[in-house]
């Protein structure tokens, strides 16, 4: 459609207008995972640093060896139960270290 002369164009449905993140942690200090999903990953990631959340509160330093990028909400609340069943820390470090090949773990 034009308007006055100018061509309108439509919006580009290259970028969705939110991405979220699955992520793992790994405390410096316990050495135990910690695996999250947000809208923010900085942010977030500085929460945790700060100990807004109970789960890795008292337990950090932390440090962020893994995250992927989903579409939508659910695509990350999925992918993040996904990561959650993995129980074994060998099974994580499999999964970093596939991504991440020369990934130092602790």
């Amino acid at each position: 459609e034009r308007l006055n002369g100018i061509q309108e164009v439509g919006s580009s449905n290259l970028l969705p207008s939110t991405i979220h993140f699955v992520y793992i942690l790994q405390s410096l200090t316990t050495h135990r995972f910690y695996i999250g999903s947000t809208d923010h990953l900085i942010r977030r990631f500085r929460q945790h640093q700060a100990g807004y959340s109970k789960a890795t509160r008292n337990r950090g330093p932390w440090w962020m060896p893994y995250y992927e990028i989903l579409n939508t909400r659910t695509e990350a609340i999925q992918r993040e139960r996904c990561l959650k069943q993995i129980k074994s820390r060998i099974m994580l470090r499999r999964l970093i270290t596939k991504v991440y090949p020369n990934m130092r773990l602790f």
